[in-house]
């Protein structure tokens, strides 16, 4: 067993206070560094970092960014949301660990949707229907992962249907 213990901080945004979502950074009893690129073969991490090593992934519908030394977890319900999140992590952490040898590690993360492909399919006329203040600033939600073709209700049934096909190539959760 790699990771055997984590001391749980839960914190509201910086930015907004006012938010009602949480974030959990779970500073780590063990350095986890060496099995990043074990994590991220198995879990599919979108963003792998070389120095300083980390790797980012989404699942359960949240962005999680594991370090050697700590995890970040966005967007969390409440702490026991965090609380489940942490053990799964744990026991993916600690399975990759033991199942290393089978595991061909990665030092890539995974390729990205293009902000100008997705923007050039978008209606550009910035109508806030999606809840943005732009086109451009949904797209980049798109991006993320975060928005997909049928949260523009302003985009023509082609472009959402061409839009569709673009994103089904990337790997979101």
């Amino acid at each position: 067993m790699l990771l055997q213990g984590y001391r749980k901080e839960i914190v509201r945004p910086e930015c907004r206070r006012e938010a009602q979502s949480l974030h959990c950074i779970a500073h780590l009893d063990q350095d986890i560094g060496e099995v990043l690129p074990y994590l991220n073969a198995v879990l599919g991490g979108f963003q792998y970092t070389r120095d300083p090593p980390s790797v980012s992934f989404k699942a359960h519908g949240k962005l999680i960014a594991v370090h050697p030394r700590m995890i970040c977890v966005n967007a969390l319900k409440d702490e026991t949301e965090g609380d489940r999140i942490l053990e799964w992590l744990k026991g993916e952490i600690n399975d990759a660990w033991e199942r290393r040898a089978e595991i061909r590690p990665s030092y890539e993360g995974a390729p990205k949707p293009r902000l100008l492909e997705i923007l050039r399919l978008l209606p550009k006329t910035n109508c806030r229907e999606c809840g943005q203040p732009t086109c451009t600033v949904f797209a980049v939600q798109v991006v993320e992962g975060g928005k997909g073709a049928e949260s523009c209700p302003a985009i023509s049934p082609e472009n959402r249907e061409r839009l569709e096909a673009y994103l089904s190539q990337f790997r979101f959760e």
